[in-house]
């Protein structure tokens, strides 16, 4: 009985196992490179290099496709560098002369004594940047919106120099009192809630993020229920419009009673 050509044998495996890994390539090839790049949406048919360099990440001189526009005005304030850093004592000096316009709302001492936000110590770039928002239509108010209109750029600098010269209103959670609600000190980590406090000041403070200590608690709870609805939209990068909206009726009331907590007034003694 003859033996079997082993050498036939282990050409005829080799040739067949190269042309299979062969076609297995070029098929992938072909599904990645060519076919699926052409079927995602909204994608029209493009060459063959044009469909390799999409698959690939390589951005094409002759793609035409249009930027997309948020349906809403965004901030244009880089917040980074909206303000200096450094104290201006000619600043502060035509910012307070500019804030006798705004102590009816305000008051007189950047303390407000109706449900308007307190300004007195806020930092510089959150009054810049509200400020220029709302001359930019960013942000829609129907007392503040035609006022800023009017403000040069010097002003607007000016006036949120003075109001962070005005000593602020401290935190007032005397022990005893009413606990700090879970929100604000732990946030809800599940539903991406980081704690108010991380951002807001009495933890740590997030660059263009208010101070909220001593603020109105129904201001708060307006702003907050405006950036839930989408009604504000002048956040940086949805920040707080996502925040609001996975916030609870409850949580919202909790947060905004605990930071409108103010000291008694001093009584005059005889």
């Amino acid at each position: 009985m003859a033996e079997p050509d082993l050498g036939k044998i282990n050409i005829r495996w080799t040739f067949t196992s190269v042309a299979l890994t062969a076609g297995i390539f070029v098929a992938s090839v072909i599904l990645g490179f060519v076919l699926l790049p052409n079927l995602e949406a909204g994608q029209q048919a493009a060459s063959l290099w044009d469909s390799i360099c999409r698959a690939a990440g390589v951005p094409r001189a002759s793609e035409t496709g249009e930027t997309v526009k948020p349906e809403y005005k965004t901030s244009l304030v880089k917040i980074s560098s909206a303000v200096s850093s450094v104290r201006d004592d000619a600043a502060i000096g035509r910012g307070a002369t500019l804030a006798q316009q705004c102590a009816i709302c305000h008051g007189p001492t950047g303390v407000s004594r109706a449900d308007s936000p307190n300004l007195a110590g806020q930092y510089a770039s959150v009054v810049y940047k509200q400020l220029r928002d709302f001359k930019d239509g960013v942000r829609v108010n129907a007392i503040m919106s035609p006022f800023a209109l009017n403000l040069s750029e010097r002003d607007m600098q000016d006036l949120a120099a003075y109001y962070a010269y005005l000593p602020r209103l401290p935190g007032f959670h005397p022990a005893g009192g009413n606990p700090v609600p879970r929100i604000v000190a732990s946030g809800a980590p599940i539903r991406g809630i980081a704690p108010c406090g991380s951002c807001h000041g009495s933890i740590e403070n997030k660059l263009g993020s208010p101070w909220l200590e001593g603020q109105s608690e129904l201001y708060l709870k307006t702003q907050l229920a405006a950036f839930a609805s989408g009604a504000r939209e002048n956040d940086i990068t949805r920040q707080m419009r996502n925040v609001a909206h996975a916030m609870t009726p409850e949580e919202i009331e909790a947060a905004a009673k605990y930071y409108a907590n103010k000291p008694p007034p001093v009584q005059a003694t005889e």
